[in-house]
């Protein structure tokens, strides 16, 4: 059985104000061509589909136009796909009976029944071949939010409901299978030791206990596709659980990022490889800098002019970082006029202001708000009424009322 695995579309995404649209018809665009060129049984979108829990209405047709083009090209093709943290999980699922015509499965939510059983039948998802012989059961497991583990019958401890929907999924998923079919877990969640994209990737739940432990997974499952993490990578060096990252660079900070899909083949219950399709980088994310101003400005004369005959749409986001030792009123001016007919975009001027800096001070650099989390911004209004840091226990405060308040933005 051959699967494909990716996560993190954030369709909808805008970078600095300029939306991403271009880059996300291109990569689906790619997507569907792997599909038809690899004839894979099955497709797993490991959660963060759009950007937001109310995204734009092109982000959405881009989705359903993607999932018909699918069927159509692969009738037989199984797509799950789970709701991540920037998702509505009510939103991801509306749709559901319909999309089960085209063989999709959406899952945004967990449910539970009596006493604190989980719903575990509705996350069971059979895979099948391409003779229509179920060969795998997938555990769809989408992002967990607090207040869906959490309760009267379930307890307050976070990490511990999110245990219990493992341990009843997993004994759901063994009880069901049978000799020779695999088990594969679909999960959108921070796992213990992943690298982070500081700039793109929102903080899921509160502090250090959102990163979860990998033996969550049972040994039974013989492979993991996670979203969440944009950079691809292995969980503790597992072969069987992976980050595919994301299809494209979701901010500067990952420019150096290789994009992928990962192809997983299955032979009976046992994995047999798990291999990369990189995705071709439609737009180029460039940066310069930091470098004092007239170094820049030289810099930027020497990119390359507009070539009338080229997709305007394919021209490089620029990010210019630029040092300076006090303000410069006309920056933005004179960065703007460096950069007339040249063949880039300009998103972004960043300014590290050091030459007001005390001897052992270390340069401040000028941040946007955008690139301000809500926590960033809480610590820093608590800083400047209180003088000193927010204490861990605020902090853990401030983060349920944050979640209560993203539960009631994804009510339809």
């Amino acid at each position: 059985m051959r699967l494909f695995h990716t996560s993190d579309w954030h369709l909808g995404q805008s970078l600095h104000g300029q939306e991403r649209d271009f880059e996300h018809a291109c990569f689906l665009d790619w997507l569907l061509g792997q599909l038809r060129l690899r004839q894979p049984d099955a497709l797993l979108i490991a959660g963060d589909i759009f950007d937001t829990v109310n995204p734009p209405v092109k982000a959405q047709e881009r989705l359903y136009d993607f999932i018909v083009q699918a069927h159509e090209q692969l009738p037989k093709l199984d797509i799950v796909m789970i709701a991540g943290n920037h998702d509505s999980g009510s939103r991801i699922e509306l749709p559901a009976p319909l999309m089960r015509r085209l063989r999709t499965h959406a899952l945004g939510r967990v449910h539970w029944l009596d006493e604190g059983r989980l719903d575990a039948e509705r996350l069971l998802v059979p895979l099948t071949n391409a003779r229509g012989k179920v060969c795998a059961w997938c555990l769809a497991l989408p992002f967990l939010r607090p207040a869906e583990v959490t309760g009267p019958r379930l307890g307050d401890d976070y990490l511990q409901g999110i245990a219990q929907v493992h341990q009843q999924l997993t004994a759901a998923a063994l009880d069901k299978r049978r000799k020779d079919q695999a088990l594969v877990a679909i999960s959108h969640a921070h796992m213990a030791g992943g690298s982070i994209s500081e700039d793109s990737e929102r903080s899921l739940i509160i502090g250090n206990a959102e990163a979860l432990p990998a033996r969550l997974f049972d040994p039974a499952i013989a492979y993991v596709a996670l979203g969440h993490l944009h950079k691809p990578q292995k969980v503790n060096r597992e072969t069987r659980i992976r980050y595919s990252g994301a299809p494209i660079p979701l901010s500067f900070a990952e420019i150096n990022y290789p994009h992928q899909v990962l192809e997983i083949e299955l032979d009976g219950a046992e994995l047999v490889s798990v291999e990369p399709r990189l995705v071709p980088r439609a737009v180029a994310l460039q940066r310069m800098g930091p470098a004092p101003l007239a170094e820049l400005l030289d810099q930027l004369a020497e990119l390359p002019q507009v070539d009338l005959l080229e997709d305007p749409n394919r021209q490089p986001w620029l990010e210019v970082r630029v040092r300076l030792d006090e303000p410069q009123p006309d920056l933005r001016q004179r960065i703007e006029a460096a950069l007339e007919g040249k063949a880039v975009r300009l998103v972004r001027i960043a300014a590290e202001y050091a030459g007001r800096q005390r001897r052992d001070e270390e340069p401040q650099e000028f941040v946007e708000l955008a690139q301000l989390t809500p926590q960033d911004l809480f610590s820093r209004a608590w800083e400047q009424a209180y003088g000193g840091p927010v204490d861990e226990q605020t902090l853990n405060d401030f983060a349920l009322l944050l979640q209560d308040v993203h539960l009631q933005e994804q009510q339809p």
